[in-house]
């Protein structure tokens, strides 16, 4: 068995020549890629539990409505000192 020195371990030839992304009917993805889009998967379901874990979620889409109701004029909007 033939000694590889340290940089060729480190080398990312191998890492690519396993990496594949196959786009047809489904999205098939491995290596590489598939590790960083399961990190991206994680990042971003966190980022949306967060998001609809505040607090300021429910004044939002109370503000929202109201805008949207004065938009198509069925309503006034009430003006809050």
């Amino acid at each position: 068995m033939p000694v590889r020195s340290p940089v060729a371990l480190l080398s990312p030839r191998p890492l690519l020549a396993t990496s594949r992304i196959a786009l047809g009917k489904r999205l098939r993805v491995r290596g590489v890629p598939a590790i960083l889009m399961g990190v991206a998967a994680i990042v971003l379901a966190r980022g949306a539990g967060t998001a609809l874990a505040r607090a300021d979620l429910p004044e939002t889409l109370r503000e929202a409505r109201a805008f949207w109701l004065a938009v198509r004029g069925e309503a006034r909007p009430e003006l809050r000192s």
